[in-house]
């Protein structure tokens, strides 16, 4: 275990790294921060952490930076969330209140993280499995066809055409709009099979087959995997740190255009909880000097999908992590109101 005063010794020199960009040495950090002690205990205490493995020479000057394993022990040990602004926070509220539907509040949130923390922004779209449904709605768009729309409490809109066996009346589509939505308004998408299962076997025999058909259609969209859709933006942001990245930007470029990886980067939907990822951690190899914040969002207790952002280890994690959580906080409010 390092004492207080090595733990404060790294906490400074995390942050005059972030801040400047160049090594830390022990005369700039006496000079900086009041440590109260002397350069040659800041030396010492500096050779301790490097002899840990928290902080690292990057070459023959006599600063030092912090590595992944002192930027993990800052985060777990050391990092506050830093709190927005009253102004930061209702610009945020403002301008996520004026979107029009589900894609212009990803979209707007994608922008807001992007902007706020100069880093690339990620937002998974909320999951159908994690979700209620709002409405279900039946419409006749010929004899024999009909087009199904599925609204969720979270705002997300599904639509389906379905092909019918036979001509369905508009007495029949009636029917089956109430029955159907008398079942499932207000429960989870999960319990929607075992609730419509024998809804075929009330209606007359003639219209059996169309209802088994309209029903098919709508559990085929409650497991389809549209649920893992993503947006992503503010990518030209990396463009900032390529310093940050040895040799190429193009490893971290690529794994960013890969979905499945972006979705293992922001982790279990189900888990609301705030993580942060740091460099080796993130076990894809073209995101190795790359860090993580993620936090779950959702309309109840519940997150039904995460966002988070992409940036360089040399990272300000408490000013992310709090437009992080704030952000997210803002997006389940306006997902609980609409």
């Amino acid at each position: 275990m390092l004492s207080e005063r090595r733990l404060e010794v790294l906490r400074a020199i995390v942050q005059d790294y972030v801040g400047t960009e160049e090594p830390v040495g022990s005369k700039a950090l006496t000079e900086r921060h009041r440590l109260g002690v002397s350069p040659a205990t800041v030396r010492n205490d500096m050779a301790v952490l490097e002899d840990e493995g928290y902080i690292a020479q990057p070459h023959t000057s006599a600063g030092r930076i912090p590595t992944d394993k002192g930027y993990r022990l800052f985060v777990d040990r050391l990092a506050g969330v830093k709190p927005l602004s009253s102004p930061e926070r209702r610009a945020i509220q403002n301008f996520l209140e004026s979107a029009v539907d589900l894609d212009d509040v990803v979209a707007r949130t994608v922008r807001l993280l992007a902007q706020l923390t100069r880093q690339v922004a990620v937002v998974q779209y909320p999951s159908l499995t994690r979700s209620t449904v709002r409405h279900v709605e039946l419409l006749a768009l010929a004899p024999a066809r009909l087009m199904l729309v599925l609204i969720t409490d979270t705002g997300r809109v599904e639509q389906r055409h379905v092909d019918c066996p036979a001509p369905f009346s508009d007495t029949s589509l009636a029917d089956l709009r109430a029955r159907l939505n008398s079942r499932v308004v207000g429960r989870r998408f999960t319990d929607v099979p075992q609730l419509v299962q024998d809804l075929p076997e009330s209606f007359d025999l003639e219209d059996r087959a169309t209802v088994t058909t309209v029903l098919s259609t709508l559990l085929e969209t409650l497991v389809e995997d549209t649920e893992e859709r993503l947006m992503i933006g503010g990518t030209a942001n990396l463009t900032r740190f390529a310093h940050d990245f040895p040799l190429t930007i193009r490893p971290v470029l690529e794994a960013l255009e890969e979905q499945v990886v972006l979705l293992k980067l922001l982790g279990e939907a189900k888990d609301p909880g705030m993580t942060v990822r740091i460099g080796h951690e993130n076990l894809h190899e073209g995101l190795t000097s790359t860090s993580v914040v993620a936090v779950g969002y959702g309309s109840g207790d519940e997150a039904v999908a995460k966002l988070g952002v992409v940036g360089p280890t040399r990272m300000d994690y408490p000013g992310t992590m709090g437009a992080v959580r704030a952000v997210a906080r803002y997006v389940g409010q306006i997902l609980a109101e609409s």
